[in-house]
């Protein structure tokens, strides 16, 4: 699937995404709110509902974003392949999430205000890093530039390093220790293909400078990694 290098709206595919999710948006809210464990035959008891609720809010939170990000952020072609792989991608958390918190019976406490935080500072690195490349890109003489500065400065995919961070604000919240294998297979996920599939567009494109960034910035996690 080639996810860069080309331009266009696609806007049958982006439309078709946007389906996809509402339906499984609507699908959280069917087994948070719904009774919809017992409907589908699968014994489980409702556990507390203001955890139940703050996933839910998560769940609407990552649907804004990805609307941001597709209609407004993404100038690339997007391929039929990708419109049916993102939102399918995404149940992991609408859904996989919803599944893990709902027996859980525990209060809050400081570990959930960890998790929120999380969920929230993870969400403005994500996003915020994405705007603020964006407003300097449509500046005339950063036409061809390769963007370095802002929240970049800090992690060449400081992106990456917020949805990292947001799952993780999940997990806590569901406080149930499967959810530790969907934050592996995000890790995984990017240090092994997207990473990698996307700094070689980027050297391609970008050459020397890309090679003198990856020389002086940290590749996924600021400082460390």
């Amino acid at each position: 699937m080639d996810m860069y290098g080309s331009k266009s709206a696609s806007i049958p595919q982006k439309i078709t995404l946007l389906i996809l999710e509402i339906v499984i948006i609507l699908f959280s809210w069917f087994l948070l709110f719904g009774n919809g464990f017992e409907k589908l035959g699968i014994m489980k008891d409702p556990g507390d509902l203001w955890r139940r609720w703050v996933v839910l809010i998560f769940n609407l939170i990552v649907f804004l974003r990805t609307l941001i990000t597709m209609f407004y952020l993404v100038k690339r072609k997007m391929p039929w392949e990708e419109a049916f792989s993102i939102p399918f991608a995404f149940a992991l958390y609408y859904i996989g999430f919803s599944w893990l918190v709902y027996e859980t019976t525990q209060p809050f406490d400081i570990q959930d205000v960890f998790g929120i935080f999380l969920f929230v500072f993870g969400s403005f690195l994500n996003t915020g890093s994405e705007l603020m490349r964006d407003k300097w890109k449509k500046i005339p003489e950063n036409k061809g530039r390769l963007y370095t500065g802002g929240l970049f400065a800090y992690s060449m995919h400081i992106n990456y390093f917020g949805d990292l961070l947001w799952v993780i604000g999940y997990a806590l919240i569901t406080k149930n220790w499967y959810s530790t294998l969907i934050i592996i297979f995000l890790f995984v996920f990017f240090v092994f293909f997207n990473i990698p599939k996307l700094d070689a567009y980027l050297e391609g494109k970008y050459k020397e400078d890309f090679k003198e960034y990856k020389k002086s910035t940290k590749k996924f996690i600021p400082y460390i990694l």
